[in-house]
């Protein structure tokens, strides 16, 4: 089955940290750039930050510094550090293979 399985989301408090982690299937995932994206309601989903397959990586300007994106090939696994959390980082987050999605995690970052 293909598929991505994001997990980690949960309620932190403003400046708190959480790492999320997304499981692929059905893909050979070292060959695969992978994404993380966000969705806040009423808004259009967001790109946050991508790692290549040869492990580069780039943010938006909005998490740099704060987030952290890495991949373990031997887990087909891509997580997400985030650091300094603030309350407008509050969404669901979702992880992105081509035009795979996972069904997203939600984060909520309290005042």
């Amino acid at each position: 089955q293909v598929q991505l399985v994001e997990s980690g989301g949960g309620l932190v408090q403003a400046g708190g940290s959480l790492r999320l982690s997304c499981v692929a299937s059905g893909i050979i995932f070292r060959l695969n750039a992978m994404r993380w994206y966000r969705q806040v309601p009423g808004k259009q989903r967001e790109w946050v930050a991508g790692i290549s397959s040869s492990g580069s990586t780039n943010y938006a300007d909005s998490v740099k510094g704060r987030f952290t994106i890495s991949r373990d090939n031997a887990k087909n696994t891509v997580y997400l550090q985030m650091n300094s959390l603030k309350p407008e980082d509050t969404a669901v987050y979702y992880c992105n293979a081509q035009s795979l999605w996972g069904r997203g995690t939600l984060v909520t970052v309290s005042s």
